[in-house]
């Protein structure tokens, strides 16, 4: 484990909270997040990752830098799939543009703290048991399978844990009031449909921390690492919501380039417990080289996506006597 000094976590947690502030003051009015702003705040967030990965190179060296570095370019790949659950829930309960970014920040609040949580459970049965590796591999090859097979879960908002348990414990009305997650009804207190959009929200993230902790877990087992690359990550997720928000279905190679992304964490799991388990003999994938290939997969996945539109990869996959179909026709969804 790294010897991270004191003033280093203080930093961060200082770094994180006076982020929050700042951005829950900017959109302390609710107003809908146009393709500039978000672009801005989507700016920001990458560069005070990328600022906090330059102090963890210069205080805690290169390999602790690199694995950063990796570990936050890997999380920021795999929430692309929260984007598209995050338009399925807002879809789902008719949340007006206005309010998605208020409903986000709870929701990155809630992530922020269950990740933590998930990730310290991790490194502790990690470094305890080796072989666990084995069985994470296996997680991911499962989500590899799903994703080419585009047999992702079908997430339903409305059924979802989170959102039934939200109704036993309080009432939950059907029209929204504003930006208000409670209000009195007949002297009662009930909720609003935004705090079960909030509720959705965290149950997704529940889900998907079954891909993303055993793939950074991969990454380094080192507490601060893990958790520090995480948070950043999440912080940048509403902005990117927003700014891409209409244009997920134009990066349409995404799934496939995290799908072989996923395959190539979980054989370096593999390779890191056989090290460890079997033999030093076997090789392990270093940091950089892990890097350098999950930036050239997401590149080539968002180059391909550009140059060969939806409905001329569907036409590929479809064959040569298709019906080629109204080309006025939207391009069809892929699966997220």
């Amino acid at each position: 484990m790294l010897e991270v000094p004191f003033w280093l976590w203080a930093a961060f947690a200082a770094t994180v909270v006076v982020s929050l502030a700042v951005d829950l003051l900017a959109h302390r009015s609710a107003h809908v997040i146009g393709f500039k702003e978000a672009a801005a705040w989507s700016g920001l967030w990458v560069g005070l990752a990328l600022v906090f990965g330059v102090v963890v190179f210069l205080v805690l060296g290169t390999t602790a830098g690199t694995e950063y570095t990796t570990a936050w370019l890997l999380e920021k790949s795999l929430s692309v799939d929260n984007l598209f659950v995050f338009a399925v829930i807002f879809g789902y309960f008719k949340v007006p543009r206005a309010y998605q970014h208020r409903v986000l920040f709870f929701g990155v609040i809630g992530a922020l703290v269950f990740r933590g949580v998930f990730l310290a459970l991790g490194v502790a049965v990690v470094s305890r048991f080796t072989a666990i590796l084995f069985v994470f591999a296996a997680v991911l090859f499962y989500s590899t399978y799903k994703l080419l097979r585009e047999e992702d879960d079908t997430f339903d908002p409305g059924n979802s844990f989170a959102v039934r348990l939200l109704r036993k414990i309080v009432p939950v009305r059907d029209e929204y009031a504003g930006a208000k997650f409670f209000v009195k009804e007949a002297g009662k207190r009930v909720a609003t449909p935004l705090l079960a959009v909030v509720a959705a929200i965290e149950a997704a993230d529940l889900i998907f921390a079954v891909d993303s902790v055993p793939a950074v877990l991969a990454v380094s087992d080192d507490a601060f690492i893990v958790y520090t690359s995480n948070a950043f990550a999440i912080l940048g997720l509403r902005a990117l919501y927003f700014m891409l928000s209409g244009l997920l279905d134009r990066f349409h190679y995404l799934n496939t380039g995290l799908a072989v992304i996923l395959s190539f964490i979980g054989v370096k799991l593999i390779l890191q417990a056989s090290h460890k388990l079997i033999s030093p003999a076997v090789p392990e994938i270093p940091s950089p080289v892990s890097l350098a290939v999950i930036a050239a997969i997401l590149a080539a996945s968002v180059w391909f996506s550009l140059r060969r539109p939806p409905r001329q990869k569907e036409r590929e996959a479809a064959g040569p006597d298709a019906d080629p179909g109204d080309p006025g026709d939207p391009p069809p969804r892929t699966p997220g």
